[in-house]
């Protein structure tokens, strides 16, 4: 009898990258940036109901956040939502949800999965993690999905599939690569060898937590403590203390990257982890001029744009590679290039004590 399937979903950040409609109240996973109304982490949330029930799925966000998760899905159980005192990276949040799930389960499948990335290819989406299961359940084997690369992207961190030991339909990993720069990108897709690190991850909680042990004492001695605390009267006081005296570190380094037995499962299911502005042509599509519209949108000799707006109209003249975001209370505009200095813009806004914008 195969193991009962649980999911960690990854609900902590900013998203600060998708200002000014992401915000400190609002991040990026609790919007909805595409056309059916649906948020990130209630798209992320329903796609894997095929496999996992409601009861048997944890979020991890911060406390700021509950409020917004209780809202937004209102079927998951209120104990469910599994608040990190501060941020810790990867790693802490992840063995978090490992204890809480391991409190409930001797053991299970763990599905560890970020809430603000969009897949186009449910159906597919859901057959590889079935895949990712089965080869999860083999002894102790790690398992991450790679996305197979369409395009040399330079923001994304690769990992390196060893091609001559294949288990299934996945591959051992030979190793994790960090981002590379264009030309480097550009060798890693032609290889074949190479996959985008999604993020993804599936395993047994025994997997995950030996792993902890072997590769992060410190983490998994704090964890331990925590999880002996689960469902006393001193779990929240416990989570305070000791979880922010956790080393800030991110599962990829502190386990993946040193474990054996790491299998890379190939994943070609319409992935996009919706990191920038320029995410939103990919999403919604681009019409004649190569430009994205959505609100109230008029013009004239305007293409390769991006413009957002609400019922205020929007009147472009003459623009070519422009973003422009348009909120009540502040609007951005801003090169295709230089989307990533948008956190450097909220930096300065810091710098300013214009927090009200953020």
């Amino acid at each position: 009898m195969s193991l009962k399937k649980t999911a960690l979903i990854m609900a902590g950040g900013r998203g600060e990258r998708f200002w000014p409609r992401s915000r400190k109240s609002l991040p990026k996973q609790f919007l909805s940036l595409t056309n059916d109304g649906k948020t990130m982490i209630q798209l992320t949330v329903e796609r894997i109901l095929p496999l996992v029930a409601m009861e048997d799925i944890y979020i991890a966000t911060n406390e700021a956040y509950r409020p917004l998760v209780r809202q937004q899905l209102p079927q998951l159980p209120e104990e469910n939502i599994l608040c990190e005192p501060v941020g810790r990276n990867t790693a802490p949040c992840i063995g978090l949800g490992a204890v809480h799930i391991h409190h409930k389960y001797e053991d299970a499948i763990m599905m560890v999965l970020p809430s603000d990335h969009l897949i186009k290819n449910n159906e597919m989406f859901v057959q590889t993690l079935t895949d990712a299961c089965q080869i999860a359940e083999q002894g102790q084997n790690l398992v991450t999905l790679g996305i197979t690369p369409n395009y040399p992207e330079t923001g994304y961190g690769y990992i390196k599939a060893d091609k001559n030991t294949p288990n299934g339909p996945a591959y051992l990993v030979e190793r994790f690569v960090e981002k590379p720069d264009l030309d480097l990108a550009r060798q890693y897709v032609q290889s074949g060898e190479y996959y985008w690190n999604s993020g993804m991850f599936i395993w047994k909680l025994s997997s995950i937590l030996t792993n902890l042990k072997n590769h992060m004492p410190a983490t998994f001695e704090g964890l331990s403590a925590i999880q002996k605390a689960i469902g006393t009267p001193d779990q929240e006081h416990v989570l305070k203390e000791v979880f922010p005296s956790l080393p800030s570190e991110s599962i990829d380094y502190g386990v993946m990257e040193k474990a054996s037995g790491i299998n890379i499962l190939p994943g070609d299911f319409g992935w996009d982890d919706v990191g920038s502005w320029l995410a939103i042509e990919r999403i919604k599509g681009t019409d004649a001029d190569e430009n994205t519209f959505t609100g109230n949108v008029v013009a004239i000799d305007t293409s390769h744009c991006i413009i957002e707006g609400q019922d205020k109209l929007i009147a472009a003249v003459g623009l070519k590679d422009i973003i422009v975001v348009d909120t009540p209370d502040a609007t951005l505009i801003c090169h295709k290039e230089k989307t990533g200095e948008i956190k450097k813009l909220l930096d300065l806004l810091r710098s300013q004590n214009k927090e009200t914008y953020l």
